[in-house]
């Protein structure tokens, strides 16, 4: 039993140390009375699970899926789960935040002064087999700057290993995973600006 304990208590720190900003530029008292961000997503140069590229990425699971069919069926997917998965998780989860809607974030929002970059540097999808799974986990970028002067930065930080699954083991898919990584990154976001 005691075993047992101490490596949960060694999970829990280390999910706790995993899932911090490391502040790389301004602070978050920085973002102090800022009540509306225009936010942009960036998926450039993006790293996946192992390989270098994620057009190496794809090249190894579209081969895999070629004989079914699906290859392009997956590739679509994975694309269009950014627009469709990742960015609305993200809004929904920043958004619910503020009950009192005091802060918010929104695609194209012109109504904003300052927007929020969020780069994704690295994606690791995850699986679930019914018996064994491994949530889907990101590194981001998070870079608040001045809409009218880019150079004016207030904050920038890089956050490793942000896990995403899905509640009761129903995360077959790779898109909700990774979603639901994008949901916790938006909660840990919010937690430091609060």
């Amino acid at each position: 039993m005691k075993k047992v304990l101490i490596i949960c208590c060694l999970f829990i720190v280390n999910m706790a140390v995993a899932q911090k900003f490391k502040v790389t530029e301004g602070s978050f008292k920085n973002l102090k009375g800022i009540a509306t961000y225009d936010l942009v997503f960036d998926y450039e140069n993006l790293k996946v699970d192992k390989f270098d590229t994620e057009e190496d990425f794809l090249k190894d699971k579209m081969a895999k899926r070629e004989e079914k069919g699906t290859d392009e069926d997956f590739k679509k997917s994975w694309f269009s789960d950014r627009a469709d998965r990742y960015e609305p998780k993200f809004i929904e989860s920043f958004n619910k935040r503020f009950k009192k809607g005091e802060i918010s974030v929104d695609k194209n929002n012109t109504a904003a002064n300052y927007i929020m970059h969020i780069k994704t540097t690295w994606i690791y999808p995850g699986y679930n087999v019914g018996v064994m799974r491994q949530p889907a986990k990101i590194n981001a970028t998070v870079t608040v700057y001045e809409k009218a002067n880019p150079t004016n930065v207030l904050f920038k930080g890089d956050i490793s290993k942000v896990l995403g699954n899905g509640a009761a083991g129903f995360d077959y898919n790779s898109g909700y995973r990774i979603s639901e990584a994008y949901a916790l990154l938006a909660k840990i976001l919010t937690k430091n600006i609060k």
